[in-house]
């Protein structure tokens, strides 16, 4: 383990296999570390040593979640925490985790209609871009901080254009002006969608008319072909028609609408990288 990791995280030794210890060795703070640091931090093992007992689920809620953004999104979970690693997350490290390695499938709003719904999944690879999520802010909020992510693509008949689902996080979004609009506005919450990753209520971008025009840009989709929704702990999630393209116009979506990288005026890619497993849902 690193220096810096060992500065990062406290580690409890009393918690632990110990001399004069009963506890089993996988209670140990220590053991269950380097194990996954050993393994590169795999979600799909972290949610299911979570699922072993409360016991472990408490600790990785606690502990094993946040580790896990830090070590396989770094620049993303310190924009969130502002370098505080210690500090709440808005709705919760593993709320934030499964953002970050899973799609939460997709099914009818009456903003959206699809012809059947879509499940959701580990994402085989993800990016978030901070340049992608300035085109998802109204004028008046580009003060905001959001992270989207490029669309996970669905195929779902001949007959249409590709789903495309897309997700994202802002940071501190109770102190947002995009939380402040729809304040404003007084848009009311929706009734029964509900936030894939924590829960929580959500609002309708598309009904509260704050989306503007260079999200569907940006995500390589026709003009009032998408819906998405913020929850109150700022996380976002929608779908849009991706549309089709010829052989000779590109051999990837991300070339359509400009999904590529940029620089956030400090000199730093604003695109993080990283894999995930595929697999079914453990979180």
């Amino acid at each position: 383990m690193s220096a810096n990791q060992n500065q990062r995280v406290r580690l409890n030794s009393s918690t632990g296999g110990g001399s004069g210890s009963h506890e089993p060795d996988f209670f140990n703070e220590r053991v269950l570390l380097l194990v996954m640091e050993s393994i590169k931090w795999d979600v799909k093992v972290l949610c299911r040593t979570a699922s072993v007992c409360r016991r472990l689920r408490a600790m990785a809620k606690r502990l094993l979640w946040r580790e896990l953004c830090l070590f396989r999104a770094p620049r993303i979970t310190e924009a969130l925490s502002n370098g505080v690693h210690s500090s709440r997350m808005s709705g919760g490290w593993p709320a934030l985790a499964k953002l970050l390695f899973y799609c939460g499938g997709c099914d009818s709003t009456r903003n959206f209609v699809m012809s059947r719904s879509k499940p959701g999944h580990f994402a085989t690879e993800s990016r978030f871009s901070k340049t992608s999520g300035r085109s998802f802010l109204m004028k008046r909020c580009r003060s905001d901080l959001l992270f989207v992510s490029d669309p996970c693509e669905h195929r779902l008949s001949d007959l249409e254009d590709d789903l495309g689902v897309f997700r994202g996080v802002f940071r501190g979004f109770r102190e947002s002006m995009t939380r402040a609009c729809l304040i404003a506005r007084q848009v009311a919450l929706e009734e029964s969608e509900r936030c894939p990753y924590c829960g929580a209520r959500v609002w309708s971008m598309t009904s509260a008319g704050l989306v503007p025009r260079n999200a569907a840009k940006r995500l390589g989709s026709d003009d009032g072909a998408l819906e998405y929704f913020v929850c109150v702990n700022g996380h976002l999630h929608g779908t849009c028609w991706l549309a089709q393209l010829s052989s000779d116009e590109g051999t990837g979506r991300g070339e359509v609408g400009g999904n590529g990288g940029g620089d956030d005026g400090t000199g730093n890619s604003s695109d993080e990288f990283f894999d995930g497993p595929t697999g079914e849902n453990g979180f």
